[in-house]
C-alpha cells in the first residue's frame, strides 16, 4: 500500500501486521542493538506538530524554530516524576495516525492542562480525516506501558467510560472550546460535535485508534531481524490482538488497535526524558 508520509516514520517503524482494524510494528535493530535513538529522534521530530496549535505551526520558521521547539518541550511536563507519564506514547499515536491514516490534528491535548505537570483525562488524540464534504472523527487512546496485559485491562476500562454519553458530551465541549478558529476544518468540526448533533450521527463517523506499547519477549530474544524473528513477532502481535478483541470492547464503535512492542519501555523513557530536558534548557 502506498503511504503519503507526513513524518517519514517508515524509516523507523517496520510494519509486521497490516489489517483494517489492527496494525503491529517493530522498531528493529542497528548493529545488534534495539533502535532507541531512532525512535527518540522520531518522537522529537514530531513534537512541534503534536504540541503546538494550528496558528503556532503556521508561523513556525527559521527565525523562531528553536524558541517554539523549546516551548513545545516545556508543554510536555516539567517534573522528575516522569516514569509513568504517557505523553510520549501520545506522540507515537500522533505520528502513526498522521503517517498511516492521513489524519489531521484538531487540537493538542496539552492545551487541556492547567499546569505543565497536569495529567489530562479524556481521549489522548483528537484528529479528523476529511472525506468528501464531511469529517471523520478520530479519538485516540494510548497506554504507554511495559506489560501488554495491563495495558489491555486498563484501556478497556477507559474505553467503556469514554464511550458513555455524558462523558462524550463533556469531552466534545472541551474540544469545542480549544479549536483554533483559523484552522481550516474548525467550522465543520464544531458542527459535528455540537451538543445538538445526535451521537448516532457522530458514531457513524467515529474511529477510535488504540495504541499500546509493551516490553516484548521476542524483541529481547533477538539482536537482528531474521525469518525466525519475523515469524515469532507476528505470532506475538496476533496473540495480543486476540486478547484485546476478547476483552469486552464497547459495542457499535469502530476500533483500530496499534501495537508497538519495545525491548524495554523503562530504558526508552529514560532516553526520552534526557532529550526533553535538553530541549527545555536550550
Amino acid at each position: 500500500m502506498d503511504i503519503i508520509s507526513f513524518f517519514g516514520s517508515q524509516t523507523v517503524l517496520e510494519q509486521y501486521v497490516d489489517k483494517s482494524q489492527f496494525r503491529g510494528f517493530s522498531i528493529g535493530y542497528e548493529l545488534n542493538e534495539f533502535r532507541y535513538d531512532a525512535i527518540v529522534e522520531m518522537i522529537f521530530d514530531a513534537l512541534p506538530d503534536f504540541a503546538l496549535n494550528y496558528s503556532e505551526i503556521a508561523t513556525f520558521g527559521p527565525n523562531n524554530c528553536v524558541r517554539k521547539m523549546r516551548r513545545a518541550a516545556k508543554m510536555v511536563y516539567d517534573s522528575e516524576k516522569y516514569k509513568s507519564r504517557g505523553e510520549f506514547g501520545e506522540i507515537l499515536l500522533h505520528i502513526i495516525m498522521r503517517d498511516y491514516y492521513s489524519t489531521i490534528p484538531a487540537i493538542s491535548k496539552l492545551y487541556y492542562k492547567d499546569s505543565s505537570n497536569d495529567t489530562v483525562k479524556g481521549f489522548d488524540a483528537v484528529h479528523v480525516v476529511p472525506i468528501e464534504e464531511e469529517l471523520q472523527l478520530w479519538l485516540g487512546e494510548v497506554k504507554f506501558y511495559s506489560d501488554c496485559a495491563s495495558a489491555i485491562r486498563d484501556v478497556i476500562k477507559e474505553l467503556h467510560i469514554h464511550s458513555n454519553k455524558d462523558f462524550l458530551r463533556k469531552e466534545f465541549l472541551f474540544v469545542s472550546n480549544k479549536i483554533d478558529s483559523s484552522w481550516p476544518h474548525a467550522e465543520k468540526l464544531q458542527y459535528l460535535i455540537d451538543s445538538r448533533t445526535s451521537l448516532d450521527k457522530i458514531f457513524s463517523r467515529l474511529k477510535i485508534p488504540v495504541l499500546l506499547t509493551y516490553d516484548s519477549k521476542v524483541i529481547k530474544n533477538y539482536k537482528y531481524i531474521c525469518d525466525d524473528f519475523r515469524n515469532e513477532l507476528i505470532e506475538e502481535l496476533e496473540e495480543n490482538n486476540a486478547k484485546f478483541l476478547k476483552s469486552g470492547l464497547p459495542q457499535n464503535i469502530d476500533f483500530v488497535l496499534i501495537l508497538i512492542p519495545l525491548e524495554e519501555k523503562r530504558m526508552l523513557v529514560e532516553k526520552l526524558h534526557q532529550k526533553l530536558r535538553m530541549w527545555q534548557s536550550v
